[in-house]
């Protein structure tokens, strides 16, 4: 099975449809914040959890407004990465980047008002039981803040020292995988995956999140501009240590084969409907962008 561009489709109009309530006099905010959210892309933490979801019986449609949140969160950290205190990027998507087309302090307000109206989003429009709503808001919690994202953003501008994977792993771990793992594991605790079963799609997050990051910094050395819709060879021009640097190229393609594998294996101990899961899977493995 290949990538679930249906799912994509999906959200793409819910994204369209949110609506922050805001007074006219901050359109110009809201206007940034649509900018970048609705800027495209395959959408993989979303479609993530919707998978996940779906992977015990529950209606993707259903799941929608924890699927966007996501998806706001994500272009949070992404208009903030792109700010020159960080990555200085110009060009995110194809599209001039937020701050260099709204200004850097109206993007960094954009970023802070999606991670707010994130959580505002499965407050009021996430159909759960309050224990299980309660539950998914934790989850996002601890995985955007210093244990998370957010840590791992931090451990990417201190640097690292130079003692190889763990180091390395650890950051990422932090900084790209938490949030996939949230994504999985939000989707299955929404659809009543018992607590083995979450375990499990945790241990298979893991691994797609390692993998994610591997192709990722393969796509920054091979990848062309024009093709990935930001600037490729960013983290050789601000020094960064990836798992090419670290390992080498032709390693690093061995690391993301077995990373893909141990993903795949991982499915295997699932008890749900795994086929979609499976097909993001080689997606990521596959990508070029």
């Amino acid at each position: 099975m290949g990538y679930p561009d249906e799912l994509t489709r999906l959200l793409e109009e819910y994204l369209r449809q949110i609506a922050y309530g805001e007074d006219g006099a901050v359109t110009p905010l809201t206007m940034a914040m649509n900018y970048s959210l609705l800027a495209g892309g395959k959408r993989i933490r979303p479609v993530l959890l919707m998978a996940a979801g779906q992977a015990y019986g529950m209606a993707p449609e259903r799941l929608l407004p924890t699927a966007a949140a996501m998806e706001m969160i994500h272009t949070y950290s992404l208009i903030h990465d792109d700010l020159p205190a960080f990555d200085n990027d110009d060009l995110r998507r194809g599209k001039p980047t937020c701050h260099v087309e709204f200004g850097e302090s109206v993007a960094t307000l954009a970023g802070d008002a999606l991670f707010a109206e994130a959580f505002r989003l499965i407050c009021e429009r996430q159909e759960a039981e309050p224990a299980t709503k309660l539950a998914v808001i934790e989850e996002v919690a601890v995985a955007t803040g210093v244990q998370g994202m957010v840590g791992g953003q931090f451990l990417d501008v201190a640097g690292l020292p130079d003692d190889g994977q763990e180091s390395l792993r650890l950051l990422h771990s932090l900084k790209t995988g938490r949030l996939i793992i949230a994504c999985v594991h939000c989707g299955g605790l929404l659809a009543g995956a018992p607590e083995p079963e979450l375990t499990n799609l945790r241990g298979f997050a893991g691994e797609l999140g390692l993998l994610f990051q591997i192709k990722d910094d393969i796509l920054d050395v091979i990848g062309e501009t024009a093709v990935l819709g930001k600037q490729a060879g960013a983290d050789a021009r601000l020094q960064r240590s990836t798992y090419v640097s670290v390992f080498g190229l032709e390693e690093a393609g061995r690391l993301a084969l077995s990373s893909r594998d141990a993903a795949l294996a991982a499915l295997g101990e699932i008890g749900g409907e795994t086929d979609t899961l499976a097909g993001i899977t080689n997606y990521i493995y596959e990508r070029q962008l």
